[in-house]
């Protein structure tokens, strides 16, 4: 039976992944109504599902389960790539404002940036190197 960390959507870190799979999403909704390029509309869309599965992975507490892999540090990772192919995609998107769409889901993508850089720093923070392996608990 797979325990429920029923405490984690409250807490920071939880909410701050969801306000990042929610922001992703009006991203992506932007982008597909305006029917920009493909390569607008796969980042926010990959952004939203990689958010959704850590979110998961935290709630379920599958971390402490799966300690074969220190998935605080790549949730870190994740955070601080997303924020960097957001920031290109995202910049161009508003630079180039084919139209309106483009626009809104170019602003919403500078905003999730903004939310990757937040929980790559609290994250980091938080998390311990040289601490003990098998206690992992997720940053709250």
């Amino acid at each position: 039976m797979v325990a429920v960390d029923s405490g984690f959507p409250r807490s920071p870190r939880g909410a701050l992944k969801l306000a990042r799979a929610l922001v992703a999403a009006v991203a992506f909704l932007c982008f597909a109504a305006s029917r920009a390029p493909g390569a607008y509309t796969a980042l926010a869309v990959m952004e939203a599902a990689i958010t959704v599965l850590f979110f998961l992975l935290y709630l379920l507490r599958l971390d402490q389960k799966l300690s074969w892999l220190f998935w605080p540090l790549a949730d870190v990772f994740n955070s601080v790539i997303a924020a960097l192919f957001l920031l290109v995609v995202c910049l161009f998107a508003v630079i180039v404002k084919t139209n309106n769409g483009t626009l809104a889901g170019g602003v919403f993508g500078l905003v999730l940036l903004v939310l990757c850089v937040v929980d790559a720093v609290i994250l980091f923070r938080k998390i311990s190197i040289d601490g003990p392996r098998g206690t992992n608990t997720p940053a709250k």
